[in-house]
């Protein structure tokens, strides 16, 4: 099975702490024995404060992006050192060099793309190149919900729904560098048109991220739900 996996920069490099890098690794290397794996990272908080620096002294959103992208790539780059032999040792710039780098059978790490793409997009756009059987988003929450659930208490998880109900739920969310929700607009059309099957997720405990991927395996008989996130199918 082919699986990518998005984990936002808050999970991963929250606090910029080597335990948090080192756990994921873990999880992957024992996710790899048995799938094949690419891995997105996001850019999280110092992502959002070099982005709001850079608007504040009159950076545009283009020249924003590229600054979230170079973060996000660093973060790839402290992943793959975790990692080790495990991992293909550069972090691909495009969806091409990704797929060349998959071939060497190793865990392939990266982060942003071009300008206008979150890594929940660049996940998409690279599940649906890579005909990858399962999309993750590990993320700060723990699935998708009516409204954010930060902001309003009363706000209801979905624990299943359709790639056209995500798509409803997350366009009233404003497309900017820094977007803090749990799936971007362009993410959630890119999920719709190819419906990929998608598990939203929270993240912060690489173990969970584990067992949800092994869950899915074929050959996992039981299949025992054991994730706490939102799946999207069609």
């Amino acid at each position: 099975m082919l699986v990518v996996l998005s984990v936002g920069g808050s999970i991963l490099a929250k606090e910029l702490k080597p335990e948090s890098f080192l756990a994921y690794a873990d999880a992957l290397k024992e996710i790899s024995k048995e799938h094949d794996l690419v891995v997105v990272t996001g850019g999280g908080v110092a992502a959002r404060d070099y982005i709001n620096v850079a608007r504040s002294t009159g950076s545009n959103e283009v020249e924003c992006d590229y600054i979230g992208i170079d973060i996000t790539r660093l973060n790839a780059k402290l992943l793959i050192s975790a990692l080790g032999d495990a991992a293909y040792p550069r972090t691909p710039h495009d969806y091409i060099q990704a797929e060349d780098a998959l071939s060497s059978g190793k865990i392939v790490v990266m982060g942003g793309v071009i300008p206008g793409q979150t890594t929940d997009a660049v996940s998409a756009i690279l599940a649906e190149y890579l005909k990858a059987d399962l999309l993750v988003i590990a993320t700060a929450v723990d699935g998708v919900y009516t409204a954010d659930p930060r902001q309003h208490p009363d706000a209801v998880k979905y624990e299943t729904m359709t790639p056209k109900e995500l798509v409803k739920t997350v366009m009233v969310t404003e497309m900017k560098a820094g977007s803090k929700s749990p799936v971007d607009p362009l993410a959630a059309k890119i999920i719709e048109r190819c419906n990929l099957e998608t598990i939203v997720m929270d993240g912060s405990d690489a173990q969970n991220v584990l067992n949800v991927i092994m869950q899915e395996s074929e050959n996992n008989e039981d299949k025992k739900e054991v994730y706490l996130g939102t799946r999207i199918i069609g």
